[in-house]
């Protein structure tokens, strides 16, 4: 798929809506991403690993790390594509067995690069990173879908990560309008909404 039928594709399984929703910031968008959804979809959801495949052969890595649970299905879906080991992290250890907090193999000093479905700010991925770092584990690159170009990217390099986007919302925006998704009005409100930080 081309980049503009993926977007297509995204939005009419409900992965981009538009409307009227409140994040737990309080804060109202006009729009809202959930790639959630694409377990439901598996031939989009096949489509969005091999759209991440063109960026992470730009990249030197020895395997790949998800964040629970958006990415799990999105990580193993790139992973079908590149052939590349991955691992994730759990969200707390577990109390029994080996009370690990990343499922898979590696070992120290790996470089691995994280993957997810969005970002908004880079806090998020920050605090995933930490239990990677402390695993040995070297972590330069960030690879993402979609880019809500409201912080994240200025976040991570503040912090020494660089960030990788297959789209950046406001790319997104103006392929449904092109489409007759969005009208004049509707494409200018969306891209000011990206002006204002939310937290998802």
């Amino acid at each position: 798929m081309t980049k503009k039928e993926l977007v297509m594709s995204l939005y009419k399984i409900g992965a981009i809506k538009f409307g009227k929703f409140t994040f737990k910031s309080g804060i109202v968008s006009p729009n809202y991403v959930d790639l959630r959804v694409l377990v439901s979809y598996p031939k989009v959801l096949s489509e969005v690993g091999k759209s991440y495949v063109p960026l992470l052969k730009k990249l030197s890595f020895d395997r790949m790390a998800g964040i629970p649970y958006a990415a799990l299905p999105i990580i193993a879906a790139v992973g079908f594509h590149n052939h590349k080991p991955w691992m994730y992290t759990r969200k707390e250890a577990k109390n029994y067995g080996t009370k690990k907090l990343i499922e898979g193999e590696y070992k120290k000093g790996d470089k691995v690069v994280l993957i997810d479905d969005v970002i908004t700010t880079g806090l998020s991925k920050i605090e995933v990173l930490k239990p990677l770092e402390s695993e040995g584990l070297k972590i330069k690159d960030i690879v993402v879908y979609i880019d809500r170009e409201q912080g994240g990217r200025e976040e991570l390099e503040a912090k020494g990560y660089r960030l990788h986007s297959v789209v950046r919302l406001s790319e997104v925006f103006k392929l449904l309008h092109q489409e007759g998704i969005l009208s004049d009005t509707q494409l200018q409100e969306n891209l000011n909404s990206l002006k204002t930080r939310k937290s998802l």
